[in-house]
């Protein structure tokens, strides 16, 4: 079964978990969500978090994708969904340049997580600085 998801992070076109996680997924366009949320770069990896704490933070801007019910299992592995703070929710998101809202599933963390914080507060992940699983020490 089709399912929207909406990316912020390295999953997005360009970032190092895209080919790995959305490779064969449709593109549905440039989103934002409804609520805004924080979204922040933390931890050892400097991975993108969006944590779920609706009505902070910003409208995040990233990229929906249509996936299948196989590629979700498989990101909810990338995404240590199940492990404490790792989350996959259901939010409402919006075309960036105005439109309709839509459902789709999000992965979020807990703020526990986040430790220690590189940057905070973003509308659109551009950093760099990610460590992809294969290159950590």
């Amino acid at each position: 079964m089709a399912q929207r998801l909406f990316v912020f992070g390295t999953l997005k076109r360009g970032f190092p978990l895209h080919e790995q996680g959305l490779s064969g997924a449709t593109f549905l366009g440039r989103y934002r969500t409804r609520k805004r949320y924080p979204l922040l770069i933390a931890g050892p990896w400097f991975a993108p978090m969006m944590l779920n704490e609706p009505g902070t933070g910003c409208q995040i801007v990233g990229e929906l994708y249509e996936v299948d019910d196989k590629t979700i299992g498989d990101l909810d592995r990338l995404e240590s969904v199940g492990e404490l703070g790792n989350f996959r929710l259901s939010i409402e998101v919006e075309p960036a340049e105005g439109g309709s809202p839509r459902l789709a599933l999000a992965y979020m963390k807990a703020r526990e997580l986040a430790h220690p914080i590189h940057l905070d507060h973003l509308q659109v992940y551009e950093d760099r600085r990610f460590i992809p699983f294969d290159q950590r020490d």
